[in-house]
Formats: C-alpha cells, structure tokens, sequence
C-alpha cells in the first residue's frame, strides 16, 4: 500500500489512480493507531491531488557513510575527519518538503549545493532498547530522501568532526512521494537507486551495498527511543557531486530538476530556485564565518 499526505493535510492510500481519503489528522496518527483507521468514503483523482511530504515525524535520524562505495569515495575528498561508518545525527524536520516542492539555493550561505539519494525506513510503533531479530516489528514501510547538503559549510563543520547545519537548512530535506508499506518491499536490501540532475544520471546505485543492514540500524538508533512515524536514512551511494575531479560542474543550480528513484518505492522530484524566486528579500547571509566560499 502506498500512503500519501495530500491537499490541505488530509491522509490517505492510493488505489490505482484515486487517492482513498482515511478518517485521520495526520500520517503520525495513523501509525500512533496502528493503520486501524476508517476510510472517510472519499474519493479523489491521484492527478487532481497535490502530494505533500508523507510524514513529518518527530525525530528524524539521520545515517552516513553506509554504503561500500561512497564511504569509499569518501577517502578521496578532503575532510578534516574521517566519516566513519553509520555515524548518526539528528535531521532538522522543519526542512521537511514534499514532492514537486521547490528546494530554495541560498546563496548567500553556500556555493555548493549537493544532492544524496537514501532509502528512508518508518517507524511503525514507538519503543526502544530491542536488538535486530526484533527490529522488523518496528519498520512500517519506506519512502525516498534527497539529503541536500551545503558542502562548503560542511567542511567548517568537519573540522569540529560533526555535521548538521549544512544538511538542515531551510527545505534542504525532500521526502516522498509516499510511504510504501514493508509488505510491498519484500527485500530492501535489493533495491536499485538512481539520481538524475536534469535527466542526467548523477548517482547510481543499489541497496545491497549497505554496510550496515536495516535492522541492525533500527536497532541501533532504538537506544535514542522511538515514536511512531519517526524516520531512519540509510546513507547515500556514490556519485554525489563533492567527489566529482570538478565538483562545481555537478552541484546544484536555480533551473536544475533533480528526481531521486529507488526500485519499488517511487520518483522523488524536486526543483532548485534561487533566494529571490521564493522570498521577497536579500539573500539572508551570516557573518558567523564570514562570506560563503
């Protein structure tokens, strides 16, 4: 089943080309219940409809360095410190867009805009402190996460050995365009991925080349203690445009298209527009480390 937020809010699953509208406020509740939820007798085209961000969950755990070849990859770019594998941080979930939803370059903080393909996992149930064998009664489904990160800011950011502002800025965090159910995904560890900029195929990858496999990553972020409907990512594959012999042929551009596709789950399309075509400002810019470079 494939689970949608749409319109102004409303919940629902997708029935060929309909959206079934459920009598709940909100994807966090419909999990909160279990998915024991009534449908309102409602009916909508899927074509009619505009899909929001699936869930916005009330943490948002965030994995890197978890597949053979970007962690690979990794070695050839010029950290202060090494990414080591599943290393964990939190998602800003206020950065939360939708399918279709612009992401907003702001260039007054950053000149390196960068694009990361992951399978994302939700949480079904709330709990905490469980091992593997039992991670599976916790992960309700999966949808996609375009993990855009502003790589300059990053590296100031890496010389502390931690991330986080360069990857939570405002809409820096796509999700959708649905979650779909575990059921429907009979091994995720076997899922084709693929980012293209503009048609262009920029990441290409599979699941199978995680380092650390699904469950044991739910269990591992258990011990932070789970609510139902919070999200796992499962870490990049290779191709992201930092590691790129001219990295600034590849970032990201106002006018880029950008869709991120993983096997059985779905396209996640996203566009880039600049400072000015979504506020009616400057570009905001800080001094904290004097001007973007």
């Amino acid at each position: 089943m494939k689970l949608v937020t749409f319109n102004d809010g409303r919940v629902g699953h997708i029935d060929g080309e309909a959206v079934v509208e459920l009598d709940v406020p909100s994807m966090r509740d419909y999990f909160e219940q279990e998915g024991k939820v009534e449908e309102t007798g409602r009916r909508f085209p899927l074509g009619e409809v505009t899909l929001q961000a699936p869930i916005v969950p009330k943490k948002f755990f965030h994995t890197a360095g978890n597949f053979t070849d970007h962690h690979d990859e990794l070695t050839a770019v010029d950290w202060s410190h090494p990414v080591h594998k599943g290393i964990v941080f939190f998602q800003n979930v206020d950065a939360i867009i939708g399918p279709d939803q612009p992401i907003v370059y702001p260039e007054g903080l950053t000149k390196e805009l960068d694009y990361e393909l992951e399978l994302a996992v939700v949480i079904g149930k709330s709990g905490k402190f469980f091992g593997p064998e039992e991670a599976e009664d916790y992960i309700a489904g999966y949808t996609i996460f375009n993990d855009i990160t502003a790589r300059d800011i990053q590296r100031r950011e890496m010389r502390s050995g931690v991330f986080s502002f360069s990857k939570g800025i405002d809409t820096f965090c796509p999700i959708g365009p649905w979650i779909v159910t575990k059921d429907e995904v009979p091994d995720p560890h076997a899922l084709a991925m693929e980012l293209r900029v503009n048609g262009e195929r920029r990441q290409t990858g599979n699941t199978e080349k995680m380092i650390i496999s699904i469950p044991h990553l739910v269990a591992y972020h258990s011990a932070q203690g789970y609510t139902a409907g919070d999200i796992i990512t499962t870490g990049t594959i290779s191709g992201v445009a930092a590691v790129q012999p001219n990295p600034f042929d590849f970032y990201l551009r106002p006018g880029d298209r950008v869709e991120a596709e993983i096997e059985g789950i779905g396209t996640l399309r996203n566009h880039v527009v600049g400072w000015k075509d979504a506020h009616d400002t400057e570009p905001f810019s800080s001094d904290l480390y004097g001007p973007a470079n």
